[in-house]
């Protein structure tokens, strides 16, 4: 081990010490490391093949073939077996490649069992801990056995890798010439006529502290706390998303303002019943027969989709936020009234104490928990399942708190996942 180990950490030493430091402190003990053949080798780290094991060079040639030949510099995620970063070094016109740990454990070992030297000596290589950086860098290539293997200082950064990666599947469902999207936006033009732009709420409640109200499971911790403020005065403005509503009225808890975005929904999410003095935000896919049943104010808003632009012409409306998910409509509509600080209630995005949603059952708003096999980190710093597209979610709503500074936001649980941007409240956080 020492072989090749030793002038590895020399290397890394002199070029990086910082990442050096934190290489030697790491600890590559727990970790199964097999070799496995084919027609080739590699390894297998607690049954994740780093490579290939029949043709890491073709395998690294058709990895480096996805990145842009002309690009002056270049990311990789993750290090594997240094075979990548050799094939891009190869190019002339490569000016830099940033080269980014996303497990140092699985780094150190392979420092250990092979000879690293050949990409580390370059001098157009640069090498980080991913975690470092808030955000992803382009053009990137990220090696998918990593993703499975980030630790947790990574796991952020590999998050936002795989929901890039997944973006253009994500947007499938969302193509402006399925034939049931242009059906249901076609219905829903005389509601839009009818129905008053969400513009006129915007800056309605300047200065107003404001909860946006999500059905996470942590959210049944705080139906006490929140039906007891709602009788106050003054008091905050409450936004909920629509799959929150039905739960929220259940316990008592009436909001101000409902958000709802998705065709899905229907009135067992949204019962109209008692609904007169609730105002509801929705954007056009909802059903129409949802939107006339419902009898309260209704406001109809656009998301910057290529599924709206015809309406954006025919029938100008304001925009909101999207990012795949009604949470983020919901927080952008409570920026643009006025929001000085937004408390998050029910923003999990995750299933903390086996259980998917607030006041829904198991598999009634989606996939079942038994389905889940990913995990973000908890506001305790502990693994927490969740699914793939709630970590999109996640990453998407860390964004716009990012570029939203002027706002306090604030996560009322440590129980779901820690939202970059956010503090814990003080209050009904504890």
């Amino acid at each position: 081990m020492s072989e090749f180990f030793q002038p590895n950490a020399e290397l890394i030493q002199r070029r990086w010490p910082a990442v050096a430091e934190r290489l030697l402190s790491e600890d590559p003990g727990p970790l199964q490391a097999d070799l496995v053949e084919g027609l080739g080798s590699t390894l297998s780290i607690n049954g994740i093949q780093l490579t290939s094991r029949h043709d890491r060079t073709r395998e690294a040639q058709l990895q480096a073939a996805s990145l842009p030949v002309d690009s002056p510099v270049l990311h990789v995620y993750g290090t594997g077996l240094g075979d990548l970063q050799l094939e891009l070094l190869q190019r002339s016109g490569l000016i830099r490649l940033h080269v980014h740990i996303l497990s140092g454990a699985v780094f150190a070992l392979v420092l250990q069992l092979l000879d690293q030297q050949p990409w580390l000596s370059d001098s157009r290589v640069e090498l980080h801990y991913a975690g470092d950086l808030a955000e992803i860098c382009l053009p990137f290539f990220a090696l998918p056995s990593e993703l499975v293997l980030a630790d947790d200082f990574n796991a952020k950064i590999r998050d936002r890798l795989i929901s890039e990666t997944h973006l253009t599947f994500n947007n499938r469902e969302f193509d402006p010439d399925n034939p049931e999207i242009a059906t249901r936006l076609l219905e829903s033009v005389e509601q839009i006529r009818v129905d008053s732009d969400a513009a006129q709420l915007f800056a309605a409640h300047a200065g107003q502290p404001m909860f946006v109200i999500a059905t996470g499971p942590s959210l049944e911790q705080h139906f006490v706390t929140l039906r007891s403020i709602r009788g106050q005065t003054p008091r905050p403005l409450f936004v909920c998303v629509d799959t929150a509503y039905r739960p929220l009225i259940e316990s008592g808890i009436k909001p101000d303002v409902v958000v709802t975005i998705d065709q899905r929904i229907s009135q067992r999410h949204l019962p109209p019943e008692d609904s007169a003095n609730i105002t509801l935000v929705y954007m056009p896919l909802v059903a129409p027969a949802v939107l006339q049943a419902w009898q309260g104010k209704r406001y109809v808003a656009y998301s910057a989709s290529p599924i709206f632009r015809v309406l954006r012409e025919l029938l100008p409306r304001a925009g909101l936020f999207a990012g795949g998910s009604v949470i983020h409509p919901a927080v952008d509509l409570a920026v643009k009234m006025g929001a000085s600080q937004i408390t998050l209630f029910g923003a999990d995005f995750a299933f903390p104490n086996n259980k998917t949603h607030a006041g829904w059952n198991d598999g009634d708003l989606g996939p079942q928990l038994g389905a889940a096999r990913h995990w973000v980190l908890d506001g305790h710093g502990q693994r927490v399942k969740t699914q793939l597209n709630f970590r999109s979610y996640l990453c998407e709503l860390e964004r716009y708190i990012a570029a939203n500074p002027h706002v306090v936001f604030y996560n009322s649980s440590r129980a779901g996942a820690m939202i970059a941007g956010t503090t814990f409240h003080p209050e009904f956080s504890r």
